[in-house]
């Protein structure tokens, strides 16, 4: 009986999770209701408080869990086997297939940006900083060895996430502008075949030569 309580306690919570997700994205913290959270999520007020003692509690766990699921799998693929050229296209290759699966993810990584209060600052310490350092790591490697053409390593990083970033968090200037729905699928595979091609043409030496 514990087990199945405890099953439908992650179930619950996971429930609301995506519901905030989804209001936060639209709305903001201060914009965002409760009274719509639950609602959304199917559950009463009280469970929201229960789970996560306050709205901000709840905004700075559906902002943990996005940046969370990112970095882990992120450090994983930067960490991983292989040189350092087909390291960086396969991290470049999974954010962009992160954001572009979570519709909800590029308003709240906005938001958490321009928010600028320390919870948000603790988020960037303890999941983007490491992150980074792990980026910034395998680009200075491609660079000892020759795979990479000398650029600056920090402003190199930034133009890699920029590349992904940009075409989600702009999207309604996309689609004014170029036609595209950015979460179309056709749309997304001709984009990230782009800017894999863009990187590896401007920043490898050699960008045929590739060990998948």
């Amino acid at each position: 009986m514990s087990r199945i309580r405890h099953r439908d306690s992650d179930k619950t919570r996971q429930e609301i999770l995506l519901a905030a997700e989804r209001i936060f994205a639209e709305a903001g913290l201060e914009g965002a209701r409760i009274e719509a959270i639950a609602a959304s999520a199917g559950v009463n007020k009280a469970m929201l408080y229960y789970y996560f003692k306050s709205k901000a509690g709840l905004y700075r766990a559906v902002l943990e869990q996005n940046v969370r699921d990112f970095r882990g799998r992120a450090q994983e693929v930067l960490a991983g086997k292989g040189s350092a050229s087909t390291l960086l296209l396969r991290f470049v290759s999974h954010h962009f297939d992160f954001i572009g699966a979570r519709p909800y993810y590029a308003r709240l990584f906005q938001r958490l940006i321009l928010a600028g209060d320390r919870n948000v600052d603790r988020i960037i310490k303890e999941q983007f900083v490491p992150l980074s350092k792990c980026l910034t790591a395998v680009i200075e490697r491609g660079m000892r060895s020759g795979e990479f053409r000398p650029f600056d390593t920090r402003h190199t990083a930034i133009s890699l996430v920029g590349l992904t970033v940009f075409f989600f968090n702009a999207a309604p200037v996309v689609r004014m502008i170029g036609g595209i729905d950015v979460y179309d699928k056709a749309e997304q595979a001709r984009r990230k075949a782009e800017v894999l091609k863009f990187i590896r043409y401007a920043l490898f030496r050699n960008p045929e030569a590739l060990d998948r």
